[in-house]
């Protein structure tokens, strides 16, 4: 089987995120396991680590979300959206991939999926975050 990039796994965490959001919002009970296979034919640790750090981390990402969303909130943005945004947060906050990396990765999805001025908040957001990291 063909190794997937990155990036294209980075899609993947997208989408699972997308749908336990979906689940959550709509009270339906689900098994983040079955919906990583569902996404993701082959098992995969990027993805796994990703996808349970960012449910495990939901809080405080989303807090760090609200803080760099000017005058907006995550939870107004769409699921895809809050996907995009909550990883590239959890990218930057509690992995060792390259800033720059996680940042450009959330705006090529958020190019390819969200609006145009949801992409320019999300970019805003993490850029504005990343900086704050580098000064504290």
């Amino acid at each position: 089987m063909e190794q997937l990039t990155r990036t294209e796994l980075r899609k993947k965490i997208m989408t699972i995120l997308y749908q336990i959001n979906v689940y959550q919002k709509n009270h339906v009970a689900y098994q983040v396991d079955d919906i990583i296979k569902e996404v993701c034919e082959i098992e995969n640790e990027f993805v796994k680590d990703m996808v349970y750090g960012v449910i495990t981390y939901q809080n405080e990402i989303d807090a760090i979300a609200n803080q760099y969303l000017k005058n907006w909130t995550i939870d107004r943005l769409g699921n895809t959206d809050q996907a995009i945004l909550r990883m590239g947060i959890y990218e930057l906050k509690y992995t060792d991939t390259p800033p720059v990396v996680a940042i450009n990765e959330a705006i090529e999805l958020a190019k390819d999926y969200s609006d145009d001025d949801v992409r320019k908040m999300i970019n805003g957001a993490l850029d504005a975050y990343y900086h704050d990291l580098l000064d504290a």
